[in-house]
């Protein structure tokens, strides 16, 4: 997603192609990893709970609304970034 908005806006966001752009993005890649990984020890728990049944049946739903929201905030720094905001 991120390549899809910079290509789109190519040549202004050639811009974003310095050290310290590239460096926030990093920072933004290592965050979006730390969320990522820290679901695991919410599901890990709820599984082992009485919740087991209901989590099997609407685990689809919280990994597709996390996925959305994970595309939304991408968007908006990406746009933040391209903007020079």
């Amino acid at each position: 997603m991120v390549v899809a908005h910079i290509v789109a806006g190519w040549p202004a966001s050639k811009a974003l192609l310095t050290r310290d752009g590239l460096f926030v993005l990093f920072i933004l890649a290592v965050l979006a990893n730390v969320a990522y990984c820290a679901a695991y020890a919410v599901d890990l728990f709820v599984q082992y709970s009485e919740l087991r049944g209901t989590w099997a049946r609407w685990r689809w739903t919280l990994f597709v609304v996390g996925t959305a929201f994970a595309a939304a905030i991408t968007h908006f720094f990406t746009m933040g970034l391209r903007s020079g905001g």
